[in-house]
């Protein structure tokens, strides 16, 4: 299992190197090896902590985007957010190319790196309380899914995605990258359709979900939404 996160780690950051660097036209760009070693240290990271800890979730994250039991919208959405991130990442290379952005200041880059790191360790510690946190929308009934409301899943009820908003905002700071932000909404709104179906598939098919949904009222930032 440290093997298969280790090796996994390796090809999806060295892809999105490739679409970092390859549209950039070149490999002097700082932010974007700080962003690929960040990235990858911490994902390597928390992946052998899972694997110490909750190898089970670990082999579900580890599993394809696409899988039996899974919604079709579901596969249209993840398929959507997948190749919005890569186009997403070829923009801010193009953005670095061609100088469209303003310079970003360092102090800014140093706030995307912390942005960046809070939303690995808000999504660590929702795997960590939440064993059947899968990268897929479905019930896990051989697994006996049942719902969590503890840890960072009694302030909301979708803590990754919370998480993920971090993400959205840091990457492009870190990476130098002004007009790297404007997608942001977008990428809110795919979290939105995804909560949404997410959630209509738990409320129909995992015990108590509603009444948890009850207690805890906000999805995704407490006192917004």
């Amino acid at each position: 299992m440290a093997r298969r996160v280790i090796v996994q780690t390796l090809v999806w950051y060295g892809v999105m190197g490739l679409l970092l660097f390859v549209p950039a036209g070149t490999l002097h760009w700082p932010g974007a090896w700080i962003f690929l070693a960040e990235m990858l240290g911490l994902s390597a990271v928390t992946g052998l902590l899972l694997a110490r800890h909750d190898p089970a979730l670990l082999a579900e994250r580890l599993g394809s985007p696409i899988q039996e039991g899974q919604p079709t919208a579901d596969k249209f959405l993840l398929i959507s957010i997948l190749l919005a991130l890569a186009g997403w990442l070829v923009f801010m290379a193009l953005d670095m190319r061609f100088g469209w952005s303003d310079d970003v200041p360092v102090l800014a880059q140093a706030l995307g790196a912390l942005s960046l790191g809070l939303s690995i360790w808000i999504g660590y510690r929702a795997m960590r309380e939440n064993s059947f946190a899968a990268p897929v929308v479905r019930i896990q009934k051989e697994r006996g899914q049942r719902v969590i409301d503890t840890g960072p899943y009694s302030h909301v009820r979708h803590p990754l995605y919370a998480g993920a908003l971090f993400f959205f905002i840091g990457v492009p700071l870190l990476l130098g990258s002004w007009w790297g932000l404007a997608p942001t909404p977008a990428f809110v709104l795919l979290l939105a359709a995804r909560i949404q179906l997410e959630e209509k598939t738990l409320r129909a098919g995992l015990e108590g979900y509603d009444a948890y949904a009850a207690r805890v009222r906000y999805r995704l930032v407490p006192l917004i939404w």
